[in-house]
């Protein structure tokens, strides 16, 4: 893997802002996917007590006579012939993804469904590996091209191993890439900025790529659940699903899991509504980053909330600051990175900093106040939401 600074050798391409590169101290590993999953099923293999059953499918739950607790897990082989047997488990972790079936086999064991809440975007997105033309980068890892309100096109750029480099073009609300390469590259051309497309203008395609949907943002609410059998708990995008164009997905799976670890080292037993309610907490600065980010598109339906409103029209006064302050780049990828919590933007020494550089960057000249003029959506987010959010990162801090 490639490893760099998440600010330094990171082109951040947001709001139609360059943010400035500096150092950071947040260092960034740049690796495919297949790569990342090879090494962690390796180090899980190798544990002395873990064993892996190959192609078996999971068919449903065994639970106890009072039906308060979950026993297992009823299972089949995919080879022919193959008859249903049934794993005794202490403890089911049900990580299966999006496809996940605890809601049915709840409501089998009569139990309650959770309830879901979803955000459509119907998220299309491209892949192709290239290989580029020496220096095509300079000392750069990653490009990363947001959408903003006037183009909600998004792409990027990843060096991987073996001197390749990946690119992933993405649209929403159906918007699709194309796999073919002058459609590919008339893609990348249409971005809101032409880095991604000048590095692969000349370059060699190594595949043939492939194309991916994601219709929502999906969270299933556990959490509100008032009954819920012993002996079962759900881990990972089986709890919340959000827009991979974020990136966010497997660091999000990976907070839930030290939640998890944290609750049995503590030697306490892993009561289920206990253990929700926690993840909640992991996963409320994630859902509302992806959901809050979606929503800014006025075509995507949702409820749009005061703080969303807020925070969306916050944010490119922020990275257009960011242009110019490192300190404030930082503190966003430290947000995206999920080390900080979003509050953390809207603490009262960023806010002002945001404040000055836009008061700065104004126009002496200019005594009236346009269509174009933020300071008072600044100075709106300064006096209604500062006191709160500030609240909420001493909470979060804290936690």
């Amino acid at each position: 893997a490639l490893a760099g600074d998440a600010m330094a050798n990171v082109r951040w391409l947001i709001s139609g802002q360059r943010l400035a590169q500096a150092p950071s101290g947040l260092r960034g590993l740049c690796l495919s996917r297949p790569m990342l999953e090879g090494h962690i099923r390796a180090r899980v293999r190798a544990l002395p007590h873990v064993h892996i059953i190959h192609q078996c499918d999971a068919l449903g739950l065994t639970i106890s006579l009072d039906r308060r607790r979950v026993t297992g897990v009823r299972v089949r082989s995919r080879a022919w012939g193959s008859t249903t047997q049934v794993l005794p488990a202490d403890l089911v972790v049900d990580a299966t993804g999006r496809g996940s079936r605890t809601p049915v086999w709840l409501e089998q064991l009569g139990y309650p469904r959770p309830a879901r809440e979803h955000v459509q975007v119907r998220v299309r997105y491209a892949s192709r590996i290239f290989r580029l033309r020496d220096g095509a980068l300079g000392d750069d890892l990653l490009i990363i091209a947001a959408r903003t309100a006037s183009n909600p096109r998004s792409g990027a750029l990843t060096s991987i191993e073996g001197g390749q480099h990946l690119v992933s073009l993405g649209g929403i609300l159906g918007d699709t890439p194309p796999l073919d390469i002058p459609g590919f590259f008339a893609y990348a051309q249409s971005l809101g900025f032409s880095d991604i497309y000048e590095a692969i203008a000349d370059a060699q395609p190594v595949d043939d790529g492939a194309s991916f949907h994601y219709p929502a943002n999906i969270r299933t609410r556990y959490d509100r659940l008032r009954r819920f059998p012993d002996g079962l708990l759900v881990l990972g995008d089986a709890v919340c699903a959000l827009n991979p164009l974020y990136g966010q997905g497997m660091a999000v799976a990976a907070l839930q899991a030290t939640t998890l670890r944290q609750i049995l080292d503590a030697g306490c037993p892993p009561a289920a509504h206990r253990y929700f309610r926690r993840i909640a907490r992991v996963i409320d600065a994630p859902w509302n980053i992806a959901v809050g980010g979606d929503l800014a598109n006025s075509a995507v339906a949702g409820k749009r909330t005061i703080p969303i409103r807020l925070l969306n029209a916050y944010l490119p006064q922020l990275h257009a600051a960011a242009a110019t302050d490192p300190a404030l780049g930082r503190a966003f990828a430290r947000v995206t990175g999920l080390i900080d919590p979003p509050s953390s933007l809207l603490l009262p020494h960023r806010l002002t900093r945001v404040l000055t550089t836009h008061l700065y960057k104004r126009p002496r000249q200019a005594t009236t106040r346009t269509s174009n003029d933020t300071t008072p959506v600044i100075r709106g987010v300064e006096k209604v939401a500062v006191t709160k959010c500030h609240r909420q990162h001493r909470r979060s801090s804290a936690q």
